[in-house]
This record gives C-alpha cells, structure tokens and sequence, in this order.
C-alpha cells in the first residue's frame, strides 16, 4: 500500500512539475534573457495563442515596434513586424497579426502593475490575435480592460533597455527585437 501511495505521490509531483515549466516562457532578447511565467489557468486560451505563435517560431525577428518610458513596450505583429520576414515593413507594424481568428477576451482581477504581459487589441476587447506588451510601470487604467496571462519573474532590467520611441504613439524609428521565445524544460 505504502508503495501504491508513494508511485501516486511521484506521478503527481512528476505531472506538476511538467506543467510548471511549460508555463515558463523564456523570452531572449539583445540585453539577456526575460524568465516569465504565464498564467494558463486565468487566460488559457491567450496563453495557448502565444505558446503556439513561438513554438512556431513566429515571433523570432519581431520588432518592439512601440515603446513608451514609463508605461509599457509592445511587440508581436507576426505579419508586418518580423525583421527576418519579406512582409517586414516599419510603417505597418503594429496593424498585422497572425493568421489564426482573433482571440475572446479573458479579462481578469490580475492588475496591470510592472511586468506584466497583456495582450494588445484595437477598440473591440475581442480583438486581440499576437501582439503583447509587458508594463514598464503600474497601469491601473487597463485593469479589466485588456487579458493579462503573464508576469515578468526575471530580467526586467532588460526589457528597461528596449530603445524607446517617439512621441506620443512611442512608434520606434530603429527597434530592437526578440531574437527567440522558448519554453523551459
């Protein structure tokens, strides 16, 4: 019995465990890497988006397009906004997205403070497809307004050095971009 139990317990402990790590998503930039954990059990279906998109390895090459000291840097438009791809074009980034519908929105009591990832979207709250922004600084305002489905737990200080933009939009004239996002094993 004591053994039935103890074979339970690791397959359990075993199962946890693979998917804790599939909910770390390591996002690798120019400064370092950015350790995130997403929240599968609050925003499933975005977190699944953005686990699909990478895994596809869509989102390597796609440029921060926006940029606001202060407030948030968003990237993700996988069909203007990757720099390795022929449809690369600075003046549309931030109009695409990705090939697949758009997304229900998952709004949350998850707040909008440093490091967290939300999902951008036009004025429809049921618009959002790729692209995502993580928070610079406290934003209260988006609370209940946008998904969150993750939280920066490491490297912060380098999503801080993305080059910033300009003007009141934040658009940004030569962007930095994400090089890989994977998932931790």
């Amino acid at each position: 019995m004591k053994k039935l139990f103890l074979f339970f317990f690791l397959i359990i402990f075993y199962t946890i465990n693979i998917n804790a790590a599939e909910n770390k998503m390591i996002l690798k930039i120019e400064y370092g890497d950015v350790e995130i954990e997403l929240f599968s059990d609050i925003a499933p279906n975005h977190v699944e988006r953005i686990k699909t998109l990478a895994k596809n390895k869509k989102y390597d090459g796609v440029v921060f397009h926006r940029v606001i000291d202060g407030f948030m840097v968003q990237t993700g438009d996988v069909k203007f906004g990757n720099s390795n791809s022929e449809n690369y074009d600075l003046r549309l980034v931030g109009t695409g997205g990705s090939d697949l519908p758009d997304l229900k929105a998952e709004f949350s009591d998850i707040p909008h403070e440093r490091g967290t990832l939300s999902m951008a979207r036009s004025q429809d709250p049921d618009s959002a497809n790729s692209q995502f922004f993580i928070c610079l600084e406290s934003s209260p305002h988006l609370d209940r307004q946008y998904t969150a489905f993750g939280k920066v737990t490491k490297g912060m200080e380098f999503i801080d050095k993305i080059k910033k933009g300009d003007g009141p939009n934040g658009s940004v004239s030569d962007p930095d971009k994400i090089l890989s996002i994977s998932f931790s094993k």
